[in-house]
C-alpha cells in the first residue's frame, strides 16, 4: 500500500545515528514533508541530531533526543526502552510513526510502542511487522531504500541528494576561526570511523601537495593523528582544523572550498549536502549502501578488496564475524586515480545534473 493516510498532523521518524546517516536520509524526510506539508515532523534521533537541527531549516520541526537504547539510539547491549519515555511519546498523539533506521528487529517494536495511526518501514527476515513495510536487505542504497518506505505512507521523491541550509551562525563561526577562506581552497579529511576504510595519510598528502592550492585538513578531536600526519607529510603548507568547528560551521567551510577530497565518512556526505564537489574512497560494499547517486560533482573511487589485507577473512557478507585487524582495505585505490578526478572536477562543471 503506498496511499496518503489522511488527517495526518504529526509524523514521527527513527533516524537514531551519525552525521551521514542522517544526510542519507534527508530526502525521504522531504517526501514526507512534501507529502504532509502541514504536519509536524518529529525526528526520533540522538542529543547531537537535537543541537544541530534546532532553527535549522529543513523538513524537521523538532527532535526528541532519544536516550541509550539498545539496538536503537546504542550498539551496547543492556538499555531497556524506558516506559516512561514510550508514554511521553504516545502522549504526542502520532498520527504516523516511521522508521527508516535499519531491518526492525529492534526498531520495529520500539515504533509499534508508540501507537501511531499507521507505522510504516524496514523489516529483515524475523523482525516485527509494521502496518506498511518493505523488505529490508543488505546492500541497497540507503537513501533508495528510504525512499521505498516514505512512498508507503504516500511520500513524493524529489532530488536523490541531501540538500542542507546553512544559518548565519554557521557561516560566522566558520569565519570567526580562518577568517576569508583564499581562492581556490581544498579540503581534506582523512579521517572514517572504521579504520578499514581509511585511505593512507601519505596519500592524502601526495594529493594536496600535487593539487598546488591552499589546503585545510579536516578531523574531530579522535582524528587528530591522522590531520597531524597529513599536514606533516605533505611539501607544502596547510591548515590543520581538528574538532575546532560545530557540524555547522564544518558545513560553512566547505561551502567555501572547491573540492574536497575524503574517505567514505560523514564530512563527505556534509560538503556534498552545501553543494561542494567531492572525490570519496570507497570500499565496494560501502559504495552500493552510501555513495553518492551520481556522478557529475561527486567522484567515487571503488576499491574491490573483498577479503581481510592480513587474514584473508571475507568482507562481503555483513552477518559473518568481523576479523580483528584494522588494516585499510581501499588502499587499491592510486594517488594517480585520486587526481584524475579531483583535476576533473577543479577544471570545472562537465554537464548538468539537477540531482547533484
Amino acid at each position: 500500500m503506498t496511499a496518503l493516510v489522511g488527517g495526518v498532523e504529526r509524523i514521527a521518524v527513527l533516524r537514531a545515528n551519525a552525521l551521514g546517516d542522517f544526510l542519507l536520509a534527508v530526502p525521504a524526510l522531504e517526501a514526507l514533508k512534501r507529502a504532509y506539508p502541514s504536519a509536524h515532523l518529529t525526528l526520533l534521533g540522538i542529543p547531537w541530531h537535537a543541537a544541530f537541527l534546532a532553527g535549522r531549516p529543513g523538513p524537521v520541526d523538532d527532535v526528541v533526543a532519544l536516550p541509550p537504547i539498545s539496538g536503537v539510539s546504542t550498539a551496547e547491549p543492556g538499555h531497556a526502552v524506558p516506559d516512561k519515555l514510550c508514554e511521553r511519546l504516545r502522549r504526542r498523539r502520532f498520527d504516523l510513526a516511521v522508521q527508516i533506521h535499519g531491518g526492525g528487529r529492534y526498531s520495529n517494536p520500539f515504533v509499534r510502542r508508540l501507537e501511531a495511526r499507521v507505522t510504516a518501514g524496514m523489516r529483515a527476515p524475523g523482525a516485527e511487522r509494521l502496518d506498511r513495510w518493505v523488505p529490508y536487505t543488505d546492500y541497497h542504497h540507503e537513501t533508495l531504500r528510504f525512499l521505498q518506505v516514505a512512498a508507503l505512507v504516500g511520500g513524493v521523491a524529489g532530488g536523490l541528494e541531501p540538500r542542507l541550509e546553512l544559518t548565519a551562525a554557521d557561516r560566522a563561526e566558520a569565519t570567526g576561526l580562518l577568517g576569508e577562506p583564499p581562492a581556490g581552497l581544498v579540503a581534506v579529511h582523512p579521517g572514517a570511523r572504521d579504520p578499514r576504510r581509511r585511505w593512507p595519510v601519505e596519500r592524502f598528502a601526495e594529493v594536496a601537495d600535487r593539487l598546488g592550492r591552499p589546503v585545510v585538513v579536516t578531523g574531530t578531536r579522535e582524528e587528530e593523528d591522522l590531520v597531524l600526519g597529513v599536514v606533516e607529510a605533505m611539501r607544502r603548507p596547510a591548515v590543520a582544523i581538528v574538532g575546532a568547528l560545530g557540524i555547522g560551521g564544518l558545513a560553512a567551510l566547505y561551502e567555501r572550498c572547491d573540492l574536497l577530497v575524503s574517505n567514505d565518512t560523514g564530512p563527505r556526505h556534509l560538503a556534498a549536502a552545501v553543494g561542494t564537489p567531492t572525490v570519496g574512497v570507497y570500499w565496494c560494499g560501502n559504495l552500493i549502501n552510501a555513495g553518492p547517486l551520481s556522478r557529475t560533482r561527486h567522484r567515487p573511487l571503488i576499491s574491490w578488496t573483498t577479503a581481510c589485507p592480513q587474514c584473508g577473512a571475507s568482507g562481503v557478507d555483513p552477518a559473518a564475524e568481523r576479523c580483528p585487524h584494522d588494516r585499510s582495505w581501499v588502499c587499491d585505490v592510486s594517488v594517480g586515480m585520486v587526481m584524475e578526478q579531483a583535476e576533473d572536477l577543479l577544471a570545472g562543471p562537465t554537464g548538468d545534473d539537477t540531482d547533484d
